[in-house]
């Protein structure tokens, strides 16, 4: 058994957090846990904590970096990027730090009790303020 998790999370270790986002959500069960002292590289992917539903909370690695007792990743933003879905299984906007993970035209997101789509690539707005529309009122 405990071969067959390993070769699961070798295979989910090649999936692409940004873009296979939803593949990534639906076995966040199989990915390991957050270490102390390991050394993260950057789209690596890990579960740390519980999201809202119960389900394991991921988290993607935004840079290169040893993970540290000081830095835990619900509260170091620059290291570690929440990933994560509403019970209706819409994306949870998190806000980018740059290009790298912001976001595209089209793409959708759940923030403030609404579900918006971005209208510009590379959009690190929040929605309401500049480059989103409510889903509900696309063109």
């Amino acid at each position: 058994m405990l071969e067959a998790r390993k070769a699961l999370q070798m295979f989910i270790a090649t999936l692409d957090a940004e873009t296979q986002q939803e593949d990534i959500l639906e076995i966040a069960s199989v990915f390991p846990e957050y270490e102390i002292g390991k050394n993260y590289k950057a789209k690596s992917v890990f579960s740390y904590g519980e999201n809202a539903v119960g389900d394991a909370q991921l988290y993607m690695v935004l840079q290169d970096h040893t993970s540290s007792e000081e830095w835990p990743p619900d509260a170091s933003p620059s290291l570690y990027k929440a990933i994560g879905i509403t019970e209706d299984g819409i994306p949870e906007w998190v806000q980018p730090l740059g290009t790298e993970d912001s976001y595209m035209k089209n793409d959708v997101a759940y923030h403030k009790e609404q579900v918006w789509v971005s209208t510009e690539d590379h959009n690190v707005w929040e929605p309401g303020v500049y480059g989103w529309v409510l889903k509900d009122k696309e063109e």
